[in-house]
């Protein structure tokens, strides 16, 4: 889940954010607003991106973001501004962006599809499952793939096999922003372990065989040649 936080202390402003917000189908969102800095700060909650008005009553956005900075190095700030000309605001922080009010869906949405390409880097990411052996916390690239069977789904990482009661389907639908897609209705595969494709079977770096359906092999061998395309973008510095 993808958690958002926007701050403005204008009414209109936030509602029509938070709207936007809930159109943008992409990836599973949770959103929160504030009515001010001092609200977003005292929830002290770790959000993956912050929208932020710069002029607010009490503690600004650029103090906001200050003090957001001093606990959390990594999130995404977006700023929300009635200026076109940026350069006017001098700058401690990192800026991921900007946005002019009122605000457009479509630059919004460009922000956020660019905020969360950044943040879903899978080098070094890890998630956390509630699995029924327990809570566990794993590298992304440590799992090979989901597979539906029996009404459970098994996780099947490169030392273990977990056990998920949860339809493939919400996990499909969760994974698919670390570069997880479904090439059969059974399963999930991590992109980043395919070695191979032959005819309608998936060899994976294990060398285990995972079926590709006749109906969903298009649309996968596409993922997967576009996946390919931007690792050797980012192992030749084009980012």
């Amino acid at each position: 889940m993808i958690k958002i936080a926007i701050c403005d202390d204008e009414v209109t402003i936030l509602s029509k954010v938070k709207d936007l917000i809930k159109e943008y189908k992409k990836f599973p969102i949770e959103v929160s607003t504030f009515s001010s800095g001092e609200e977003l700060l005292d929830s002290n909650i770790y959000y993956d991106i912050i929208i932020l008005d710069i002029d607010m009553k009490g503690i600004n956005g650029i103090d906001t973001a200050k003090k957001i900075r001093e606990k959390d190095k990594g999130v995404r700030i977006i700023y929300l501004t009635n200026y076109t000309d940026y350069t006017i605001f001098a700058f401690n922080v990192h800026a991921f962006a900007y946005l002019l009010k009122p605000v457009d869906k479509d630059e919004l949405f460009n922000q956020l599809d660019e905020a969360l390409t950044y943040k879903f880097e899978v080098e070094g990411s890890e998630l956390e499952f509630i699995t029924l052996e327990g809570i566990k916390r794993l590298n992304v690239k440590d799992i090979f793939y989901f597979e539906y069977q029996n009404r459970i789904v098994k996780m099947i990482t490169s030392s273990e096999t977990f056990t998920l009661k949860k339809k493939i389907t919400d996990i499909c639908f969760e994974m698919k922003v670390y570069n997880f897609s479904m090439p059969h209705k059974s399963f999930v595969v991590n992109l980043y372990r395919v070695k191979a494709i032959k005819g309608y079977n998936i060899i994976m770096t294990d060398n285990t065989i995972i079926p590709l359906s006749q109906k969903k092999s298009t649309d996968f061998r596409k993922k997967l040649n576009c996946y390919l395309s931007e690792e050797i973008k980012r192992s030749r510095g084009v980012f």
